[in-house]
């Protein structure tokens, strides 16, 4: 390896994540991810109501809404009041759509869980933290509504967790931090299933192209973090 990371990692390491979950009194379901520098509130809430396009259907919906405090990075950003940015509205469908991959909607019934997820910190991977700690508050929903009977069984098929991954200096490495993100001449984001499944794969060459070879070890890291981020969501909703 030639590239030297900031904190001292070596190239295959994740980055300290912690996760706390039932953070939030009101929520359904809600877990505060730390990944690094990068700090995520994910709260699930339930509605007895689907979108439009699916009522009277018998199946239920998954959504989610992204959002980042105005002063979670070095310089305050301006709230989106009116409409959320193209960047904004990109991570939320790809938190819904990584969280409803693991969800049988039938089983949910005509009702809707909204996962909210709102950055109060910033350094690089918050898409990625948004849909690992979404997942957490979506199981701990989940639970709760076949506890209290509104629900026969639970609709989780799989967890689910991404992770970010890269090449500087021709080195891949695993989970950018916002510092290496920046330099990165190649970045990407994976999404993975608990079996082992992709949901999605974002990567783009910010300098010069990527081959194959690099790719395949870039999702070789991938798997390895996202692995271990499974551990750490089995062991937060054990206890």
């Amino acid at each position: 390896m030639t590239f030297q990371r900031n904190d001292s990692r070596t190239f295959d390491q994740l980055r300290n994540t912690k996760i706390t979950p039932n953070i939030s009194p009101y929520a359904e379901g809600s877990a505060l991810i730390e990944v690094g520098g990068t700090k995520v509130i994910c709260t699930a809430s339930v509605e007895d109501k689907v979108p439009l396009f699916l009522r009277n259907k018998g199946l239920g919906w998954v959504t989610a809404e992204y959002a980042m405090l105005p002063r979670a990075t070095n310089t305050r950003t301006q709230r989106e009041t009116q409409r959320p940015s193209g960047r904004t509205q990109e991570i939320q469908r790809l938190i819904g759509r990584s969280l409803r991959a693991v969800v049988d909607t039938k089983l949910l019934g005509e009702r809707q869980i909204y996962l909210d997820c709102d950055v109060i910190q910033a350094d690089g991977g918050t898409r990625c933290a948004s849909i690992t700690g979404a997942y957490v508050a979506l199981a701990l929903a989940c639970r709760r509504l076949v506890k209290q009977g509104i629900i026969k069984t639970n609709p989780i098929l799989s967890e689910v967790a991404a992770v970010s991954v890269g090449i500087i200096e021709a080195t891949p490495i695993l989970d950018l931090a916002y510092a290496e993100d920046s330099e990165a001449d190649v970045d990407m984001n994976v999404v993975c299933t608990g079996s082992g499944k992709f949901i999605e794969l974002q990567g783009t060459a910010e300098r010069e192209p990527f081959s194959r070879e690099q790719m395949d070890e870039m999702l070789i890291l991938a798997e390895k973090g996202i692995n271990q981020l499974f551990e750490i969501q089995r062991r937060v909703l054990a206890t």
